[in-house]
């Protein structure tokens, strides 16, 4: 479902407030799995909608945590490994508008099309990150981009660092 930019923003602001509503540092693993639920219901694009967190005994390796969608293989990916790696290890948000035309991708299903990844940033360290499938070619813009940056960044304060 090819949505536009206005209607985009509007879903964005509407799963943003109920995200607000919902943030709750003294129990991030069900926040994070509520924060999936919301915007795997409000956008209709966003097919698998998960986190990965950075192991803390393994630093370098993203551990599968709370998720929406279909069950994964991929439970720990090491830093530069697929996109999600590649965002840990470079710190910064993949946008694959086509996941045929990735060299590194890690594939979890046939049905996905597009993913973007945004890391959760303490400082300079990366404590997690949300993946997101999409079945559909090219479903993502700068919308996507800004709005689940900004996400991140809120619940960056969950973990107190």
């Amino acid at each position: 479902m090819k949505l536009t930019d206005r209607e985009k923003e509007l879903r964005f602001k509407t799963a943003l407030d109920a995200i607000d509503e919902i943030l709750d540092p003294s129990n991030i693993e069900n926040t994070l799995q509520n924060v999936c639920v919301i915007l795997s219901e409000r956008i209709p694009y966003f097919d698998w909608v998960g986190f990965y967190l950075v192991d803390r005994e393994r630093e370098g390796e993203l551990v599968l945590g709370p998720f929406v969608g279909a069950p994964t293989e991929h439970v720990r990916i090491p830093f530069g490994k697929g996109i999600c790696g590649q965002a840990a290890e470079r710190k910064e948000t993949f946008v694959v508008q086509d996941v045929t035309q990735e060299d590194n991708y890690l594939a979890c299903s046939v049905e996905v099309k597009s993913e973007i990844v945004v890391p959760i940033m303490s400082g300079d360290r990366v404590l997690g990150e949300l993946d997101i499938d999409s079945h559909e070619l090219e479903p993502f813009s700068d919308v996507d981009r800004r709005y689940l940056e900004t996400l991140c960044n809120r619940l960056a304060t969950l973990f107190g660092e």
